[in-house]
């Protein structure tokens, strides 16, 4: 990885930038009762709270979510039956940081990858002031990182070592191929009921597969798809010729073509109302940030916190 000071920040992020993070997680409550996060696109609903931990399972009564159904309950004794769930005196919090080859991009601002770590760090770090739990998950191709949700300062320091000394970060030389099924399946399989989950990443290429692991972890907890972009994947730059690059393969790019600007658009809006519809019809959330966005701005203007006078929404030039 190169660690030169001149890009720090912008194509990769040093563990004492994130850990610096920590004076700012105080103005990202995440309490329930303050927060409002925006439900598909379409409108803000507020998360429905703590942890909730299974208890008994009863017969079904009129009224009762069908989300809660026990499925093996009722096929045992040929009686509907639901699972009772008694609330936790902490709310688990996991944050599911996505580091694949396409979060290592940019034409503005810092890379996606570097937004990200930043957006998961502020909310680690917002976690532990709250005293809950805190875990992760970090992955890129078929590596990922686990941590297993506990309290304290050392589980944020923990998140930010890892995702600093992550394999992924030695770009271009460790390429592999996306694998978010993997990655999902395991936090699908960890999760316990009324945990509050973000996933942030770029969203690029997610399987079917995928997206039903996001959809069985949705019944049973709170989502935030934090999607990260570069303005750049949603309009082509000024007509002109330009050299695109993978650090491997180069490429001339036309962008003159209004036929071509025009599909290029038209993609990437299919592909934001494909998030959003899935976020609407299984009851997640979701918000953008661009690479050139205050990141801290972006997630309380996103999960509806007030800023403080003292913060400034502004765009990076």
């Amino acid at each position: 990885m190169n660690t030169d000071p001149k890009t720090e920040g912008i194509t990769w992020i040093s563990p004492q930038s994130l850990i610096k993070l920590r004076h700012d997680a105080s103005k990202l409550p995440l309490q329930n009762s303050r927060i409002h996060a925006r439900q598909g696109g379409a409108y803000m609903s507020s998360f429905k709270g703590r942890g909730m931990e299974f208890d008994e399972s009863r017969l079904y009564l009129p009224g009762d979510d069908i989300r809660n159904m026990d499925w093996r309950v009722t096929a045992r004794t040929g009686e509907a039956h639901t699972k009772v769930y008694r609330e936790e005196r902490e709310r688990p919090v996991l944050i599911c940081l996505d580091l694949n080859a396409s979060m290592f991009f940019a034409t503005r601002g810092s890379f996606k990858s570097v937004v990200a770590s930043k957006a998961a760090t502020l909310l680690a770090w917002s976690t532990n002031a709250h005293n809950d739990r805190l875990g992760a998950l970090i992955f890129a191709g078929n590596d990922y990182v686990e941590l297993k949700p506990r309290r304290g300062k050392s589980a944020v320091l923990d998140l930010i070592g890892k995702t600093c000394r992550h394999p992924a970060w030695n770009w271009p030389n460790h390429r592999q191929a996306r694998n978010s099924n993997q990655a999902l399946s395991r936090l699908r399989k960890v999760t316990r009921p009324g945990s509050l989950i973000f996933l942030v990443s770029d969203f690029r290429q997610m399987s079917e597969q995928a997206e039903m692991h996001l959809i069985n972890i949705a019944h049973h907890n709170d989502v935030v798809l934090i999607q990260i972009y570069d303005p750049v994947e949603a309009d082509l730059p000024p007509a002109g010729n330009y050299k695109v690059s993978d650090g491997t393969n180069e490429l001339q790019l036309n962008t003159a073509d209004k036929h071509l600007r025009q599909q290029y658009r038209q993609r990437f809006d299919q592909r934001q109302v494909g998030l959003v519809k899935l976020c609407q019809q299984h009851r997640m959330y979701t918000l953008s940030i661009t690479t050139q966005e205050d990141v801290l701005a972006s997630l309380q203007q996103g999960l509806g916190v007030p800023a403080s006078k003292h913060t400034q929404f502004r765009t990076r030039r």
